[in-house]
């Protein structure tokens, strides 16, 4: 009888061992998953590692029988459900067959939003998560229940549009109850054209990415009320899922600008502090605006790049310092042309801080290499240790691709590491005076904990600097 596809992943050794076994991304493996079924080219080299037969390796039949469609609960086949629950206006298309229904808010989708389903475990800053350039090609789940309560405001935006899809919650958003609210969650994702689904069971969703890894899904929420679903899941399928895609080049800036503006504080709001300031270019492979005001209240007069910007377009500014910033997308497709910028600064020896995409391209430049997570770290409860000092922090954090620490060279090490699954966090250079973490020092939403890495920035400029 056929073993099922977790049965003999499980038996090679898990995800990583299967890819290696091989030869492909762990996104595949993720996509065999969802498929519960392994392409028959590769059932040679995993019948001799396994000891199983042919026979064992055949997909698993489908499932044809569903239970009856209910508001906000899933239905799984080898077809999909054409009927709906009464007051469903919305639907979740997951790429292993579950459909779950909801009600839409926001914006009407053209066609399906289609992207990598993941989760947030944020209490606050829905606005915020929203609006983060790493979240670009995601559809967002929020564990917290109550979504939209406080409204939105110009001033919460960490970027001039939402990168996400869309987004999923458990309870209808309420009108906004905020003094500093000028919209509601509701006008402000029609404003930015993002859909929305409410009345899922996010705690059940959660469970399901947590358990079997980040999948393929489409939100639908179609102003005509007809949903394909066959339609729609054959486009799920067809998605070819975030690994090796660059998406720092669709939410780069355009051109290059200065940012003046420091962390909101009273009285004096924005305003930069006094004092020496350092001359920055920062990288913008998807910054947050926060990024750039905690760059700006360490002492810093930034300058904002595109992705692309070459190392030696990135040293005819005269740097003192260079920051790479956060991003969506697969590290090792961003590094085929962010690498060698990178090299290009390390080797004319100006100081270099990189943060989450930045921290992955800064392995890369040094030598190592990246992988695609079973589930990444999303959320604003991230406990990280300070290797060096033994201190934890809680950390805002958002990436679903890390740094393999084993891979590192023999001229750098690892400054921190996650407390929830021992994956790197942070590393250093002994070569050169290059730094950098995957979570965000910015917080935005989050805490506040980890500031220090930007005035540790600071403080490197001015030791190891080069003076133009």
């Amino acid at each position: 009888m056929p073993m099922s596809i977790d049965s003999i992943i499980a038996r090679i050794g898990g995800p990583d061992a299967t890819a290696q076994l091989t030869g492909v991304g762990t996104e595949a493996i993720r996509k065999w998953r969802q498929a519960q079924a392994i392409p028959s080219r590769h059932w040679p080299a995993i019948a001799q590692a396994t000891g199983l037969s042919l026979q064992d390796l055949q997909p698993t039949p489908a499932v044809t029988d569903r239970p009856s469609p209910t508001a906000g609960g899933s239905q799984t086949g080898s077809s999909m459900p054409q009927a709906r629950p009464d007051g469903a206006t919305a639907a979740l298309v997951l790429a292993d067959g579950s459909v779950l229904w909801g009600k839409g808010f926001g914006a009407f989708t053209p066609k399906p939003a289609i992207g990598e389903i993941c989760f947030s475990t944020g209490m606050t800053g829905y606005q915020e998560t929203l609006t983060d350039p790493s979240f670009a090609g995601q559809i967002i789940t929020f564990t917290f229940p109550h979504v939209g309560n406080v409204g939105t405001n110009a001033a919460d935006d960490e970027a001039a549009r939402p990168a996400a899809l869309g987004l999923v919650v458990k309870e209808d958003p309420t009108e906004q109850a905020n003094w500093r609210a000028t919209s509601s969650l509701d006008a402000w994702l029609k404003q930015h054209n993002m859909p929305g689904i409410a009345g899922v069971d996010t705690r059940s969703l959660t469970l399901k990415i947590r358990d079997g890894g980040a999948q393929t899904a489409a939100l639908v929420f179609p102003a005509d009320g007809r949903f394909d679903l066959d339609a729609i899941a054959a486009e799920v399928t067809a998605w070819p899922g975030l690994e090796g895609m660059d998406l720092a080049k669709e939410v780069t800036c355009a051109a290059p600008y200065d940012w003046s503006e420091g962390v909101w504080s009273w009285p004096d709001r924005n305003a930069a502090p006094t004092g020496r300031r350092r001359k920055v270019v920062a990288v913008d492979y998807g910054a947050k605006r926060n990024i750039l005001r905690c760059l700006v209240s360490a002492g810093c007069d930034v300058t904002v790049v595109p992705a692309t910007t070459t190392g030696e377009q990135i040293l005819a500014l005269k740097p003192e310092g260079v920051f790479l910033s956060n991003g969506p997308g697969d590290p090792a497709a961003t590094a085929t042309y962010a690498v060698p910028a990178i090299r290009t600064v390390l080797e004319a020896g100006i100081p270099l801080f990189g943060i989450c995409l930045g921290h992955q391209l800064l392995a890369q430049a040094l030598g190592a290499k990246t992988y695609k997570m079973e589930r990444g770290h999303r959320g604003a409860n991230q406990p990280v240790q300070d290797l060096a000092t033994g201190k934890v922090e809680i950390t805002s954090q958002n990436h679903g691709f890390a740094v393999d620490a084993k891979t590192l060279p023999d001229d750098a090490h690892v400054t921190h590491v996650s407390l929830f699954d021992g994956s790197n966090e942070g590393l250093a250079s002994d070569k050169y005076a290059a730094f950098s973490v995957q979570y965000h020092p910015e917080a935005s939403p989050g805490p506040s904990d980890s500031f220090y890495l930007f005035e540790r920035f600071v403080t490197l400029i001015d030791t190891n600097g080069v003076k133009h």
